[in-house]
């Protein structure tokens, strides 16, 4: 078990004065936090006749809860402490005066928790302020609180004052999601979207110094003396992933193929944790020709949603699925389910405690600023010098946009043109009511240079994505104008899976329909856009970032770039670079004559070596056949392991490689494909190959039948491999990080 997980369970890093609030509100909805609505949760449809609440402040109303907006310095995150503050919290709620008393009673303080301050305005009307991104003046989205003394059947009007986005998908139908502890407790339902006269307007009262927007909604409550809390989304905390972890490690048929690790510790203490899942390898061939995928959620602390497909993927690829065990069996997943539990924690939308977005600064060399992006770079980095990375990927949210899609980064080498939209389109095809095809996007842009997605794309990883997860819902197939459910977001994370295996299918029958499809989409668009240009016989010349749009609907913020005394610490780590590099003592320039002379020794040595290793080819593969195992795979393979390299390609396979990254699926993989299904065969006399391969009908597991999609599978069948004993190889290292 990874140690000291269930005491880091209770152990976070709380601000003080914040009381752990959290373990007694999850006692009462953690239960029903994942309950999914017996019917579609259809978008409010607006009426034209919502009013427009006008704004009054504390000067016409009273204030009945307030949070400082910036903690003083000897109160904040100065220590981890079991269990929350200890002792009695200052009462930030106003004191009732009695029964009669129906004034709604706030509070925030729990973890992920964002409201700031509430106002009175009249019997049953409020407004609210939210919580901007700690050390910051911006980025209020999430928010997440809870309200007690309720009266059933008033309507209550909520109006949040200070958000800063000029669009939203408020203004499309969205509701917020809220939850009754009573309704909980007697009729086990959790989580649902609920509100009525839903309002997304410009405050006209603003300060001037940037536009404010205003979400205003009213909500009859269903119960007298309720306890209830308001979200932006469903929310997954900190507690919530340790308690997943917890629940991983302590399983032991997970346990094995699932190795929990600490990548880091964050600005405030708290652990980063990165898993590796792979099924153990046979040989050291079989471990070195795995391929790896790269998956990471929650860069951005209140885009919960990442967190929910993240919980899909796991659920199924942790499974005893026989697609998930060929996908262990073929792949080494790498997955951070959490880069910013700092600002899950204390309930930030964007930011770090650094007050900087982390997706802006994957490039940094400041270590200790940004430790999250750095050690998970750094990682990936690593891994890059030890096998090739087939995909990567980072699971967002997005609040102006429905639907769920991608962002990549075009390809500018014409062998692979187009290939990195292959995964996309059939990920579409796979849910083609959740994932919108259309909505991807793949220009790179000068302001996003900073991102994991363009950085891990520069580094090498070719099929480099960006998920977003719309707040809202869908406007697809089935679920139009509904909203999703975490179940619905789930799903995507055993689609990412589904969609992995047919990227991969030995059978490039799939992947080469969807690349036609690609080229005759991209004709047309070309076509739409120049139509009054003759482009025949050139059209595939024609760069895709002049035929793309920005991703100017994305959720995107512009860096703040670095503040000063960081940008300072920057400068003294590039200065020192660049003088260590000048110190490097230079290999003195050679003379013609002495160049002539080695490049005569070379010529005549590769000479050599080949007319000696032509006439013996034969005799050395007899010889080899009558080498034990383990003597061949020592052989083929210790130089490679100690340079820390992979075993040497074929001419053929090397050429479809680039700088050990490929776009398109090599050879390797469906080698590799293909060999389990034969080793599987093996295993179980008798058993049939289909072309069609049976999946399992646990709902928890996949999605419903009738939403597979139309085109044909072609999967190799997956038995439970064997136990067998096998030989130890000491210098096999599957789990190389840290």
């Amino acid at each position: 078990m990874f140690p000291a997980l269930e005491t880091e369970l209770k152990q976070k890093i709380l601000p003080d004065p914040y009381e752990d609030f959290m373990y007694h509100h999850l006692q009462y909805y953690g239960y029903f936090k994942e309950w999914v609505p017996p019917q579609p949760e259809h978008f409010y449809q607006p009426t034209g006749s919502e009013k427009i609440p006008e704004i009054v402040g504390e000067e016409g109303g009273t204030v009945v809860y307030q949070l400082d907006s910036v903690p003083t310095e000897d109160s904040y995150f100065t220590r981890s402490r079991v269990g929350g503050k200890r002792g009695v919290i200052k009462e930030l709620a106003v004191t009732l005066q009695g029964p009669e008393d129906n004034t709604l009673l706030f509070e925030s303080r729990f973890e992920s928790g964002n409201l700031q301050k509430a106002v009175r305005v009249d019997t049953y009307t409020y407004e609210l302020t939210l919580r901007t991104d700690l050390y910051t003046r911006k980025h209020t989205q999430w928010f997440y609180f809870r309200v007690q003394n309720t009266r059933k059947d008033a309507t209550y009007r909520f109006t949040i004052v200070n958000l800063l986005k000029p669009k939203s998908l408020y203004t499309v139908g969205m509701k917020p999601l809220f939850y009754s502890q009573l309704d909980a407790k007697t009729h086990s339902i959790g989580w649902r979207r609920e509100g009525d006269e839903i309002k997304y307007y410009r405050n006209n009262s603003d300060d001037g110094q940037q536009p404010l927007y205003c979400l205003t909604w009213t909500i009859q409550f269903p119960h007298d003396q309720d306890t209830c809390f308001f979200a932006h989304f469903y929310p997954y905390t900190y507690t919530d992933l340790q308690c997943y972890l917890l629940s991983v490690t302590n399983n032991p048929v997970q346990s094995q193929f699932c190795k929990l690790r600490t990548l880091c510790q964050s600005l405030a203490g708290n652990t980063v944790y990165l898993l590796t899942i792979t099924n153990p390898a046979r040989t050291p061939q079989e471990a070195a020709a795995k391929k790896a995928v790269v998956l990471s959620a929650r860069v951005h602390p209140g885009e919960s949603n990442g967190s929910w497909i993240m919980k899909g993927f796991l659920d199924f690829i942790l499974s005893n699925s026989p697609d998930a065990q060929l996908l262990r069996d073929t792949f080494i997943f790498k997955v951070v389910p959490m880069l910013n539990p700092d600002g899950v924690i204390v309930g930030n939308y964007r930011c770090s405690l650094a007050g900087r977005d982390l997706n802006r600064h994957y490039k940094t060399i400041l270590k200790e600023s940004f430790p999250c992006v750095w050690h998970t770079r750094n990682m990936i980095k690593r891994l890059l010098e030890e096998r090739e990375v087939l995909l990567y990927c980072d699971f967002h949210g997005h609040s102006r946009k429905n639907n769920i899609f991608l962002y990549g980064c075009n390809n500018n080498d014409r062998k692979f043109w187009l290939h990195e939209r292959v995964f996309p389109l059939m990920l579409s095809k796979n849910a083609p009511d959740k994932f919108s095809f259309h909505s991807c996007n793949f220009k790179v842009q000068k302001c996003k240079e900073g991102t994991g997605r363009v950085v891990m794309w520069r580094m090498g990883i070719l099929n480099s994505y960006t998920m977003e997860s719309t707040f809202g819902g869908s406007t697809l197939g089935n679920k139009r104008d509904t909203h999703f459910t975490t179940e619905d977001l789930k799903s995507l994370g055993y689609h990412v899976c589904d969609t992995l295996l047919d990227f991969c299918d030995p059978d490039r029958t799939k992947f080469m329909q969807c690349l036609a499809e690609l080229k005759a989409l991209l004709q047309q668009e070309i076509h739409k856009k120049f139509k009054d240009t003759d482009l025949e016989g050139s059209w595939s010349d024609i760069s895709l970032s002049d035929i793309e749009s920005s991703t100017s609907g994305s959720d995107s913020s512009l860096s703040d770039g670095l503040p000063v005394h960081l940008l300072n610490i920057a400068n003294e780590l590039n200065q020192k670079k660049k003088k260590m590099y000048k110190k490097k003592k230079r290999k003195p320039l050679q003379s013609r004559k002495q160049r002539n002379i080695q490049y005569q020794k070379n010529k005549l040595m590769q000479e050599s070596e080949l007319t000696e290793e032509a006439p013996g080819m034969a005799g050395f593969a007899s010889t080899l056949q009558k080498q034990p195992a383990f003597l061949k795979n020592s052989k083929n393979t210790s130089s490679s392991m100690m340079k820390n390299e992979k075993p040497r390609l074929s001419e053929s396979q090397a050429n479809g490689r680039d700088r050990g990254t490929s776009l398109d699926p090599s050879e390797m993989t469906t080698l590799m494909l293909t060999k389990n299904k034969e080793r599987m065969q093996r295993e179980k006399p008798g058993f049939a190959v289909s072309c069609s391969l049976k999946r399992s009908t646990n709902s928890s597991q996949e999605p419903a039948p009738d939403m597979k999609p139309n085109w044909s599978r072609n999967r190799y069948p997956a038995t439970k491999r064997g136990h067998t004993a096998t030989v130890a190889y000491p210098s096999l290292h599957i789990y190389t990080y840290p």
